[in-house]
């Protein structure tokens, strides 16, 4: 334990959401709320506007939408939240060079090895200095917690939430700690927190009360001692710049169960590109590839093949996972789907499995050449799938400019022109096949450009001097 609070944990507020406000001016003050928007789909995260209504994180998106009907219900953009993400890692990394990030949205810095003094005044400047420039660069707020262990900063910062700074002064640890419910030690969820409320725990200081013996004869040695550490107030845990990974995984939840074994195993395959895609940016390879079926029922499962040596190939993962999809009943239906490789390392080691398959990849490829060139002498060809215009999508019109999808349905998108530096724009509704409509890019949040070239602000269409072009948001466009 520190004698000084200069561990620093930020926690960015509402994070998804508060982006998309800053990016949408006719969101701002209103109720958002990022995740699935399909029958199955989960929050993300929720504004504060939308929290009011009791609205949560992991909440599944149905009820969310029964608690706050009247709320904006987008699509998550992680292209933007990475740009953000990166800029407010970037002001942490110009104050220590240990930086732990948690995720996009959070991460720990040991203000100590970024050489400010260890005091309370110095690293508290340094804490509201921090969340003055991150609402300068980014135009976002995010809260602030000051220890002398990470998980008192942690516990910390969200009390502080939102757009606050706390700092817990070492030697107030147990005195702070003591009225709070168990769950806010790390480590502690549902069931632990159960087996501790049949023995007659449900407080941190009551924790500490029961002794180590107890809490190791209830949750084991390892559990018990660490949590008995914890409710005294003590984690020796560091701040560690580079956190290795222990897997790489990607699962996608389907709106209707999928019962069509073709169509399942076409999906695994999809994900395992997926999967190797993100272990190759990571520049990592594994050796175990992991499946994972949830079924109709919410019961789930998963299945493991370990490899001879580490690899990056698709082709290997690809029929790793095909092989423990095989293994698996999924006749019932499928609401879940996912692939994963763990066991990493930063090498690969070519294997028989390696060989196999990337002949029998070159093989299926010389197979469809053939069928294309003789599906070439009689072209059939199959008309375009209608475009999906999901809600939050940016947009880009030729003659409008750039906006964003409020929604879709019947054949037609409704779209919001605005930008980020704008005043709330107009609204236009458009056939979804539009030729001069198309997906566009995330705009910054924070120095676009000047007013006079936001077209959300001056459309063509009522530009003119007589204000002719002017339209309600139900407007349909002819072209």
């Amino acid at each position: 334990m520190r004698r000084a609070p200069t561990i620093l944990h930020l926690d960015m507020d509402a994070f998804y959401a508060a982006a998309e406000q800053a990016a949408k001016p006719s969101l701002r003050g209103k109720p958002v709320v990022v995740g699935g928007i399909g029958p199955r789909g989960v929050v993300a995260t929720a504004s504060y506007e939308a929290r009011v209504f009791g609205v949560r994180s992991a909440m599944p998106t149905a009820q969310a939408r029964r608690l706050c009907p009247n709320a904006a219900y987008l699509n998550p953009r992680f292209t933007l939240y990475r740009q953000v993400s990166e800029s407010v890692m970037e002001l942490l990394r110009a104050l220590s060079p240990l930086v732990e990030p948690l995720s996009l949205d959070e991460a720990f810095v040991d203000l100590e090895a970024g050489g400010v003094p260890a005091e309370t005044a110095a690293v508290r400047a340094v804490g509201e200095r921090l969340r003055r420039d991150i609402l300068e660069v980014t135009g976002l707020t995010g809260s602030v917690g000051l220890a002398g262990a990470k998980m008192l900063a942690k516990i910390a910062s969200e009390a502080a939430k939102p757009d606050g700074l706390v700092v817990i002064e070492p030697g107030t640890e147990r005195e702070l700690l003591g009225p709070m419910p168990v769950r806010t030690l790390p480590g502690v969820g549902p069931a632990t927190a159960e087996t501790l409320r049949r023995a007659g725990i449900h407080t941190v200081a009551e924790t500490a009360e029961a002794g180590e013996a107890e809490l190791v004869r209830l949750l084991g040695k390892a559990h018990g001692s660490g949590l008995y550490a914890m409710a005294l107030g003590r984690d020796d845990r560091p701040v560690v710049a580079e956190r290795d990974a222990k897997s790489v995984s990607v699962e996608d939840t389907f709106e209707v169960d999928l019962t069509d074994r073709t169509r399942v195993r076409t999906e695994v395959l999809r994900l395992a590109d997926r999967c190797v895609a993100r272990l190759r940016a990571a520049g990592r390879s594994g050796r175990t590839v992991v499946i994972k079926v949830r079924n109709y029922d919410f019961s789930t499962l998963t299945r493991s093949e370990t490899l001879r040596g580490p690899t990056d190939d698709p082709a290997v993962v690809r029929e790793a996972a095909v092989r423990l999809l095989e293994t698996v009943d999924t006749t019932g239906g499928v609401r879940l789907l996912g692939v994963g490789v763990s066991g990493l390392a930063d090498f690969t080691q070519e294997d028989l499995f390696a060989q196999i398959a990337t002949e029998r990849e070159a093989e299926e490829q010389a197979a469809v050449a053939v069928a294309g060139a003789e599906a070439a002498r009689e072209p059939e060809p199959e008309p375009e799938p209608p475009r999906r215009w999901h809600p939050g999508l940016d947009v880009v019109h030729e003659e409008f400019g750039a906006g964003w999808v409020q929604g879709s349905g019947v054949g037609r998108v409704t779209v919001r022109f605005e930008t980020p530096w704008s005043a709330p724009g107009r609204v236009r509704t458009f056939v979804v096949d539009d030729p001069a409509l198309r997906p566009g890019e995330p705009l910054p949040l924070r120095g676009g450009p000047d007013q006079s070239s936001a077209p959300a602000i001056r459309p063509k269409s009522v530009s003119g001097a007589d204000g002719a072009g002017s339209a309600s948001g139900e407007e349909i466009s002819r072209r």
